[in-house]
């Protein structure tokens, strides 16, 4: 899952995304609204966690334009994070588009718990993923195949989670590299390569991740 973590305070934003990546997702950091859409402008993210009171505007206004912007990629899900803890503003950032809603302070396994549920939502799952005989527990970041459990690297879990989401259909590099990595990501490097193929190795023999030649990679589905 890829996120764009909107927030003006740097010191709260790298701690947050700290704790994010240890969780296995990739985040990208934004501290103003132009500096924002300048993501939504290239990027597809899966969850946007926007701050309100940003220097060069309403974090508002930006939630209220990702609805009809044809410029802006709107993420599947929003989560506002903000200090306007009254009732008005609450009901205000719903109703602007908002899917949910985190007054801060917050306790960061909230956020994640949040996170997961935005995620059930988008994707109409509980928090167990099963594709044949892998089964993936997106609450305690646990995987196993045909019942044995295997040890995976944050990105490794990842990437495992992102197939697991999209059986059957064929990811190019590209799309691995826009959801599983973050801005960081060097588009030219073989991490892609490398991680998958370390993940194979894991999930063992036969492998359930497919090569589609000069096309990308597949998680095979039992008929």
């Amino acid at each position: 899952m890829r996120i764009l973590l909107v927030e003006d305070d740097p010191d709260l934003a790298e701690v947050v995304a700290l704790g994010l990546r240890n969780e296995s997702y990739a985040v990208d950091l934004a501290g103003t609204a132009g500096a924002a859409e300048e993501h939504l402008r290239t990027t597809a993210y899966d969850v946007a966690c926007l701050d309100l009171g940003l220097p060069d505007g309403d974090g508002l206004d930006l939630v209220r334009r990702l609805g009809h912007d044809p410029e802006l990629h709107r993420p599947r899900r929003l989560l506002v994070l903000t200090a306007r803890d009254a009732v008005a503003d609450r009901i205000a950032g719903l109703d602007a588009g908002a899917d949910d809603y985190l007054v801060k302070p917050f306790h960061f396994t909230e956020l994640t718990a949040r996170l997961r549920a935005l995620s059930r939502r988008a994707d109409e799952r509980g928090t167990t993923l099963r594709v044949g005989d892998l089964v993936l527990d997106l609450a305690t970041h646990r995987a196993w195949r045909a019942g044995v459990p295997l040890a995976l690297t944050a990105r490794e879990y990842s990437l495992l989670r992102y197939f697991m989401h999209h059986p059957g259909t064929v990811l190019s590099a590209e799309d691995l590299l826009e959801h599983v990595w973050d801005a960081h990501a060097n588009p030219f490097t073989a991490s892609v390569r490398v991680i998958l193929s370390r993940l194979r190795r894991k999930l063992g023999e036969p492998s359930p991740i497919a090569t589609v030649p000069q096309v990308g990679y597949r998680l095979e589905v039992e008929p």
